[in-house]
C-alpha cells in the first residue's frame, strides 16, 4: 500500500521558486513535493553537500520541465517516455556526460519514489545510458603548479596568508573543496603531521601533510586567522574575512583569482589539484591502496585511472625527449 503524500519539507520553497518562471512550462505539483522532500532527505539521511543536492535539484527540475513541455505525467513516465527525454536531450546536443548525469539522478529519485511507496516502478532503470569516452584526469603540469603554489607567497596579509595555506592544503591531501570547506580545528594536527578529513557520506580517512603545508597552515593559524575572525569564534580552520566559515563556492573564487594571478588557464579547478596530488603519488611509486586510501575512494578501481595517467605521462616523456620518438 502507498504511503501517505510526505510533508513539504524545507526545500519545497527553493524548488518552486527555481521552477516558477514565467516563461518555463509549469511543473506538475505534487511531483514538486516529491522532489522537495528527496532534497531534504538527502541532506538529513545521506549527509550530502549543497553543491550535491543543489545539481540533483536541477537536473530533476530539467526533468520536469521536459515532462510538463511533453504533456507527461512526470510521476507516471513509461520507458518509452524515458528514452523520448533521452533523445530530447541528445536532439538538443548536450554532451554524453551531461546526459548521463541527467539519467542518473532521474533514476535515484525514482528507486527513493519506489522505497517510498509513491510510485510502483522505475522507468529509468532500464534505460541504457550513452556510452563515454574514457577521458584521463586533468592535472597541472609541476612548472604551473609551483607558479600557483607561489602566487601568495611574501605576503602578510591575513587573507593572502591563508588563500596560501588553502592551496598548500589542496596539493598536500588532495582533499576535495567540500571536504576544505568543512575541515574543523580539531581535525589538524601539526604536531603528527596530518589531518582527519571526512568526505562523502561522511567517510574519514587521515591524511598526512608535508613540512611546506604545515608551514603554510600554521603561519595563517596563528598569524593570519585571528584576525580574519576579529574577536569572533569558529570550529571551522579556514575562515572568511568576515569571520565565517569559507564555503565551497568562495573556495573557488580565490582558485579562480589565484590562476589569474598566476597567469594560469583560468578553466582549471580545484579538483584538478585533486588529480595532480594522486598522480604525482603514483608517478613518485605509491602504491594504489595507499593512494586509495587518501583519496577516500571507496572502489580502487576509481583509483587505477591514475595509472593510466602517469603511463600517458611517461609515453609523452618518451615521445618528447627520444631522438627517434
Amino acid at each position: 500500500m502507498a504511503k501517505a503524500k510526505p510533508e513539504v519539507g524545507k526545500a519545497c520553497a527553493q524548488a518552486e521558486s527555481e521552477a516558477g518562471d514565467p516563461e518555463l512550462p509549469t511543473i506538475d505539483e505534487l511531483y514538486l513535493t516529491y522532489l522537495a522532500s528527496y532534497c531534504d532527505m538527502l541532506v538529513v539521511e545521506r549527509n550530502a553537500s549543497q553543491h550535491t543536492v543543489r545539481n540533483y535539484r536541477l537536473d530533476l527540475l530539467d526533468y520536469g520541465r521536459w515532462a510538463a513541455r511533453a504533456s507527461v505525467n512526470p510521476l507516471c513516465a513509461t520507458r518509452r517516455d524515458m528514452r523520448s527525454y533521452l533523445g530530447d536531450l541528445d536532439y538538443a546536443q548536450y554532451s554524453r556526460r551531461t546526459v548521463n548525469r541527467r539519467l542518473s539522478s532521474v533514476r535515484s529519485f525514482f528507486r527513493w519514489l519506489v522505497a517510498e511507496g509513491l510510485v510502483e516502478s522505475n522507468p529509468a532503470d532500464v534505460v541504457s545510458a550513452p556510452k563515454l569516452a574514457r577521458s584521463l584526469p586533468r592535472t597541472i603540469p609541476p612548472a604551473d603548479m609551483a607558479r600557483l603554489l607561489s602566487v601568495w607567497r611574501g605576503s602578510d596579509k591575513p587573507a593572502d596568508m591563508r588563500n596560501r595555506a588553502i592551496l598548500e592544503f589542496l596539493y598536500a591531501c588532495g582533499a576535495r573543496i567540500s571536504e576544505t570547506s568543512g575541515l574543523l580545528l580539531e581535525n589538524v594536527d601539526f604536531d603528527a603531521g596530518q589531518v582527519r578529513v571526512f568526505g562523502k557520506g561522511s567517510k574519514e580517512r587521515i591524511v598526512p601533510l608535508h613540512e611546506i603545508a604545515i608551514a603554510s597552515m600554521r603561519d595563517y593559524l596563528f598569524n593570519a586567522r585571528p584576525a580574519l575572525l576579529a574577536g569572533k569564534e569558529s570550529p571551522y580552520f579556514f575562515v572568511s574575512t568576515r569571520g565565517n566559515q569559507m564555503s565551497p563556492d568562495a573556495l573557488r573564487k580565490m582558485f579562480k583569482q589565484s590562476l589569474l594571478a598566476a597567469g594560469l588557464d583560468q578553466t582549471l579547478s580545484p579538483h584538478d589539484m585533486r588529480h595532480t596530488f594522486a598522480t604525482d603519488l603514483v608517478e613518485g611509486g605509491a602504491d594504489l591502496r595507499s593512494v586509495q586510501e587518501m583519496l577516500g575512494h571507496s572502489s580502487l578501481s576509481t583509483t587505477q585511472i591514475y595509472t593510466h595517467v602517469s603511463v600517458s605521462h611517461l609515453k609523452e616523456e618518451h615521445r618528447r625527449t627520444l631522438p627517434r620518438g
